[in-house]
């Protein structure tokens, strides 16, 4: 079966369907990670969005599900040059077309992605429709541009988990505020031995203090941090109460918490191999990225926070710490899956901030439930 890709600018790009029938709409962007499709496909901060594999072969290992970020599929659609039907791995058990249409995903193969990502970096995200209907060109073009802008969904909402999830430990306690959190992250904590609590993004300051957590961990999502006032208010009220940790988006809500701005990047961040220098230890790190939004520098003059980690590719803020509080960010994934795992030691020097003792890093029984 035949499918396309319309973009809201009136680009058309023709391939072989891949997983559901149908049609379905989001923002277009790209990734230029070169393994990790399980983990992209599954990563809740790509909610919303139709998202384009740069790496021309994808699939060539299957689908195991052992690797996913969250319970289900959470991009809105996928784009792959190459897909393949027949996977080699001893863990595969299921092809990449099948896992997405078992999951209602709509994807596209045998496209020209080095053109599109290209078209991409040069006029910025579009919003766009993969369709295997029989409709018109201009049609599926005047549906992609009637799509609602990615800025006006509240997508955190849509993959925040509806009640708390404990997972026990022997070590510190843990209030993660799921605004769309990774199981590598939740993977890493317990790794240390922490006693994690993942809890809904709605949850009060009172209702974490409740908790008596020796520390916050603000989780990455999707969407735009502006929307998530409320939850840059809950993080001001434990300012000067509980240490903080955000990552990503929570990286973006502690800077507006502290009265900094954010903005919308041109086609975002997203792969497995941006170079973030860490400017307190003079040490760069290649680094796993996933977002569409950016601290603005010059706005954290009047705030207490100091940039910490800086992209080499295009100096935007990378990381953030507080001058006299323990709250520190940072816009990258220390957890790092499926890779590279440089920035793997923020999770132990957090920790030993804060008192509490970090484990060395060890096997974890499989999570369960949502996170």
């Amino acid at each position: 079966m035949r499918a396309r890709l319309a973009l809201e600018d009136g680009t058309l790009l023709r391939g072989r369907a891949i997983g559901a029938d149908g049609s379905a709409g989001g923002e277009v962007v790209f990734t230029t990670v070169m393994t990790g499709y399980e983990e992209v496909l599954s990563d809740p901060s790509y909610r919303g969005q139709i998202v384009t594999m740069s790496y021309p072969l994808i699939g060539n290992y299957g689908v195991s599900g052992a690797a996913w970020e969250s319970i289900r599929p959470q991009v809105a659609g996928f784009v792959v040059g190459e897909c393949a039907d027949l996977p080699h791995h001893w863990q595969a058990e299921r092809t990449l077309g099948a896992t997405l249409a078992a999951w209602g995903v709509i994807g596209i193969g045998d496209v020209d992605t080095r053109q599109l990502v290209r078209h991409l970096r040069a006029h910025g995200l579009k919003r766009g429709i993969i369709s295997t209907e029989d409709v018109s060109d201009g049609t599926l073009i005047e549906r992609a541009r009637a799509l609602p802008p990615i800025e006006s969904l509240d997508l955190v909402a849509q993959v925040s988990t509806p009640h708390p999830i404990h997972y026990p430990g022997s070590g510190a306690r843990l209030a993660v505020i799921d605004c769309g959190v990774k199981r590598g992250i939740v993977d890493a904590l317990r790794r240390r031995g922490c006693d994690v609590w993942v809890l809904p993004h709605r949850t009060t300051a009172a209702q974490v203090l409740e908790l008596d957590p020796a520390g916050v961990v603000l989780s990455p999502g999707p969407g735009d941090p502006r929307r998530l006032e409320a939850q840059a208010a809950q993080v001001r009220a434990l300012w000067d109460r509980l240490p903080m940790f955000g990552i990503c988006l929570g990286h973006q809500i502690i800077a507006r918490a502290a009265g900094a701005e954010t903005f919308k990047l041109p086609y975002g961040h997203r792969g497995g191999n941006h170079p973030v220098k860490d400017l307190e230890r003079g040490r760069v790190c290649v680094t796993t990225q996933n977002h569409g939004y950016a601290v603005d520098e010059a706005s954290l003059d009047a705030s207490e926070m100091v940039v910490t980690h800086r992209n080499l590719n295009d100096g935007t803020v990378e990381g953030l710490r507080h001058r006299g509080l323990p709250i520190v960010s940072v816009q990258y994934h220390p957890e790092g899956r499926p890779g590279p795992l440089d920035s793997s030691y923020l999770f132990d020097r957090w920790l030993e901030t804060i008192g509490a003792t970090a484990r060395h890093e060890g096997s974890v029984a499989p999570l369960g439930g949502r996170a």
